[in-house]
């Protein structure tokens, strides 16, 4: 299927909905569905942003940005604590956490009289380890962009014909996952991690991760960028930053960074024949 018919199929299945409430996170994909929402359904169409210590606050006031550019009404929803399955870190937090993120998100709907709620998610996500889709699926989310048929490339390429500054804009994931599973999650190591990764960018990297391993920092950068981080001055000014956010050690992957590293070593569920 082309990408202009992959468009036109978006457009009619937001279309169908009436009204709808997009669950933004400032990402790729979201914003491409929040602007197409408020395209195809003006004011029947928000955007809803689950702000969390599990969320960059860098990527926070970003969505509040977009969603101003796009024009489309954005509502805020303050997570004050979060569930202890979470924190807890099991190899489905991401089930438990999407479970939450996204109650809270069909209360808010329906509390401004939008029945139906959708999420960024695309085709590529079928091909990792996602146990949030499940959470997704029992709360009956609509997936257009999967629906849809569009891939990450897709969602990018069509992103920059309609002018949205997010077309290059570098995958984004929570806090959490940079925290190996098992190992519990806290405000402080969140904390940690998004200071790091704020002060990775102020150096100019693009694509890369700050993993978290107890008092540890592993940083993972795009291998693209890899020559770029081994220079010996700029290693010792990220080793001291790192350190003064309480890490005591700071290394780095020398593969670099790799979407998902961290679920190597899980055991996808059989598909049914």
């Amino acid at each position: 299927m082309e990408l202009q018919d992959k468009y036109e199929k978006l457009k009619t299945i937001i279309s169908e909905t009436g009204k709808a409430a997009v669950a933004f996170s400032g990402g790729v994909d979201s914003t491409l569905l929040s602007k197409v929402g408020y395209d195809v359904l003006k004011e029947n169409s928000i955007a809803i942003t689950l702000v969390s210590a599990m969320n960059a606050k860098s990527e926070m006031k970003d969505a509040e940005d977009l969603a101003q550019e796009i024009g489309i009404t954005h509502y805020k929803i303050y997570e004050d604590e979060i569930a202890d399955d979470v924190l807890a870190n099991p190899v489905n937090r991401c089930y438990f956490c999407k479970k939450t993120e996204f109650t809270k998100i069909l209360e808010k709907a329906k509390e401004v009289g939008i029945k139906y709620v959708f999420d960024g998610s695309n085709m590529d996500d079928m091909s990792d380890y996602r146990p949030g889709l499940q959470a997704l699926s029992e709360l009956k989310v609509i997936s257009p962009l999967r629906m849809a048929g569009l891939t990450k490339s897709d969602i990018r390429e069509l992103s920059h014909q309609l002018g949205l500054r997010t077309w290059n804009k570098p995958a984004l994931a929570c806090l959490g996952s940079r925290v190996p599973y098992g190992e519990r999650i806290t405000i402080e190591k969140l904390t940690k991690i998004d200071k790091s990764e704020d002060y990775m960018r102020s150096l100019g990297f693009v694509q890369f991760r700050v993993r978290s391993h107890g008092d540890m920092a592993r940083i993972e950068v795009s291998p693209e960028e890899r020559t770029k981080l081994f220079d010996e001055k700029l290693l010792d000014n990220i080793s001291k930053q790192l350190k003064s956010y309480g890490y005591q050690y700071v290394c780095v992957e020398l593969e670099g960074y790799i979407t998902g590293s961290l679920n190597r070593n899980i055991t996808k569920p059989e598909k049914n024949d």
